[in-house]
This record gives structure tokens, C-alpha cells and sequence, in this order.
């Protein structure tokens, strides 16, 4: 089993690269293909929501199959496929159809191994473990910043594409080999997400988990590159390394998260203080960071690191899942959490465009961005307030 979960780690650490990596490619791919910001924020947007729709047969097949074939189909088929077609893209609607495939690709490696936590270890570890299997796999926020910037260097971006293509195929097989399916739980004669989504307990914890991470994953997955060229002229080894301390923080932050729960008995309350100091970081960017380039980035890795409450929110609402509906369970909060980032890309991509079309330049770019993260963040933790905690 534990050969498994690092073949599955291996295929997150990927799955975190893809989603990430768009921000570090936005000016080669303008000079090679002619695409626009607001071409890459559709493409990140279709990634997130093809991921947050396969959340729903991801939950069933885990449930009734078991995380082995359908991580192992799904990653070789859409991760590898995917990456392969990105690299020969030749216009932008190639490279939101390859997003959209690497999205489904990559949509069951972090499931199939919570499930497998859910399974084999103890409810009161899930969080940590929930969180060391971010952490680690938010390497592929680093590996999509300066070693990738390096990497298209020496090998173009088609070229690296090319390899990840290679890479994501025989990750596909390892896990195949090596990963075994815990025993199931027999199916109830009736359940499935409409049983989740009749609990009132979850209402309150679904619009934070909606928004909480779209904040930090579409900065770091996009904005970051723009806004730091738009407003300081940053140029592109500036735009990887500010790419790097934000995926530095974000790994730190993840694995400072994961014992929070069990060191002070409490989830949702850590996710409040969490999620409060992002959004005080998020409000500093918007009012300020435009005035130094250090202030910017240092609100970005304050972001990065106090953003990365994901796997303490899944672990919350998990718990309140019955142990028959547990891959659906986790699949619904990823849903959510993935699907949110997917809608606030679009809806932040369609804010940039809307004010480059009123003449806004530099950091006034990126006013109403960074407000409508500012709003929909404090609105949905204004809802999390009313929450009930729990540890099971």
C-alpha cells in the first residue's frame, strides 16, 4: 500500500503542475500562439471544471470499484493524453482542449488516496494525512516555476510538454502495478451525493468550500504572471521565482495546517483564523500592493501559506459523511472546492479583459479581481461562522 500512495503522490504532484503551470507559460505562449490572458484563464477555468465535474463518477467508481484502475485509466488517458495534446496546440482552443482532458486525467489521484485513507487509517490522522499528501504533491506548484521556466529554456515548452506527456504515462502504469483497493464497504440500497446534500450540517461548510481556494490557486495558477508584468514590469525569471516563494509558502503552509486540528481540538475554527488572514492578505494586494514589488509578493506567499485550509475543510465535512458514502464524501468536497476555483477563473478572466477594454492600465487591472475574491471570501466565511465543529 505504501508503494501505492507514493505513485499516487507522484501522479498529485503532477496534477498540482498542471494547474499551475499556465502562469509561467503566458508570455511564450502569447509570442508563439497569440493568446491572451483572458484565452489562458479559460483554459485554467475548463481545467478546474472538467475536474469538478468527473468528481461525481469519481465518487461512484470509488465507491463501487476501488481507486487502482480508475486512477491508473483516467491518469493515462486524460493526464498523459492531455499534456500530449497541449504540446502540439497550434491555436488557443488546442490548449483549452487539452486542459479540459487534463483535468479528467488528473481528477481521481487525490481522491483515490483519501479514500484510501478513509479506509485504512484512523479518522483522527485523516486531516494530517490529507494534508502531507498536499503538501508534498504542491512540489508541483515549484516544479511549474523556475525549473519550469528553465526547462523551456533549454527544451521550448513543446518539448517539456512532451516529457510530462512520457512522465504521466509511466506514473499511469506504476499505479496500476503497484496500488491495491482497500476492502469496500457494500453499498446501502439507496445513497449517493442527493443523500450528502440533504445534510443541513454540510450547507454551512459548502459556500466556504466553494471559495476559500480559488483565491490562492488562481493566483498562483495564472494572475500572478500577469498582474506582476502588468503592474512592475516584472520580467519572466522575475515571474518564476515570485512563483517559487508562493509555492514555497503554499507547501509550508499546507503541512503547518494538517496536525492544527488534533494539537487544538478544533477544525473550524482553524479554518476561521486561516482563512481570515488570507483575506486580510488578499485586501492588502488590492489596496496597496501595487505601491512595491516586495510588499506584492510578500502578500502573495501570505496567501499561498494561510490559503492552504483545503485539507482540514475536506476533513470537516467528510465527517459528518456516513462510512458507506465515504468516496463520495471526499468527492464532494473537492467538487466544490475545484469547481469554485474553475468559476472564478472565468469570472476573473471576463474582470481583467472588462477593464483592459475600459482602458485600465497596470495595477488598476486588476482592481475588481482582486475585490470580487476579497467579497466572495468574506461572504462565504461569514456563512462558515455558523458551522458545527466536529472531529470524528
Amino acid at each position: 500500500m505504501a508503494a501505492g500512495i507514493v505513485l499516487l503522490c507522484l501522479a498529485y504532484v503532477l496534477s498540482q503542475f498542471f494547474r499551475s503551470f499556465l502562469a509561467v507559460l503566458t508570455g511564450v505562449l502569447s509570442a508563439d500562439l497569440g493568446v491572451t490572458p483572458d484565452d489562458l484563464a479559460l483554459a485554467s477555468g475548463l481545467w478546474f471544471l472538467s475536474f469538478s465535474l468527473m468528481q461525481i463518477p469519481v465518487g461512484a467508481g470509488l465507491d463501487k470499484l476501488g481507486p487502482r484502475g480508475l486512477a491508473a485509466g483516467l491518469f493515462f488517458v486524460g493526464g498523459a493524453g492531455g499534456a500530449l495534446a497541449f504540446g502540439l496546440a497550434t491555436t488557443a482552443w488546442h490548449l483549452q482542449g487539452a486542459m479540459v482532458l487534463i483535468g479528467i486525467g488528473c481528477s481521481p489521484v487525490l481522491m483515490a488516496s483519501y479514500y484510501i485513507f478513509a479506509r485504512v487509517y484512523s479518522a483522527q490522522v485523516f486531516a494530517s494525512l490529507a494534508a502531507v499528501m498536499i503538501g508534498v504533491g504542491t512540489l508541483g506548484n515549484l516544479a511549474g516555476s523556475v525549473p519550469l521556466a528553465w526547462a523551456v529554456d533549454v527544451l521550448g515548452w513543446r518539448g517539456a510538454l512532451m516529457g510530462l506527456a512520457i512522465l504521466s504515462a509511466l506514473v499511469s502504469c506504476g499505479i496500476l502495478i503497484l496500488v491495491k483497493n482497500p476492502e469496500t464497504v457494500p453499498s446501502q440500497p439507496q445513497g449517493g451525493f442527493v443523500e450528502l446534500l440533504r445534510m443541513p450540517a454540510l450547507w454551512l461548510i459548502l459556500p466556504l468550500m466553494l471559495v476559500h481556494y480559488a483565491p490562492v490557486s488562481g493566483l498562483r495558477g495564472l494572475w500572478i504572471g500577469p498582474y506582476l508584468r502588468d503592474t512592475f514590469q516584472a520580467s519572466q525569471d522575475q515571474i518564476a521565482t515570485a512563483s517559487m516563494i508562493m509555492s514555497v509558502a503554499m507547501i509550508i503552509g499546507t503541512f503547518a495546517y494538517g496536525p492544527m486540528d488534533r494539537w487544538l481540538g478544533t477544525r473550524k475554527w482553524v479554518v476561521v483564523a486561516g482563512t481570515a488572514v488570507s483575506l486580510i492578505a488578499i485586501v492588502v494586494l488590492w489596496r496597496a500592493g501595487h505601491h512595491d514589488y516586495g510588499l506584492a509578493v510578500a502578500a502573495l506567499a501570505v496567501i499561498g501559506f494561510f490559503g492552504m485550509a483545503y485539507p482540514v475543510m475536506v476533513a470537516h465535512g467528510r465527517s459528518f459523511a456516513p462510512p458507506h458514502l465515504t468516496g463520495r464524501g471526499v468527492t464532494l468536497m473537492n467538487m466544490f472546492g475545484m469547481g469554485g476555483v474553475g468559476v472564478f477563473q472565468f469570472i476573473t478572466g471576463k474582470l481583467q479583459k472588462s477593464s483592459v477594454d475600459l482602458g485600465a492600465q497596470g495595477a488598476d487591472i486588476y482592481d475588481d479581481l482582486f475585490l470580487f475574491y476579497a467579497v466572495t471570501l468574506a461572504a462565504a466565511l461569514g456563512i462558515y461562522l455558523f458551522a458545527r465543529d466536529r472531529l470524528d
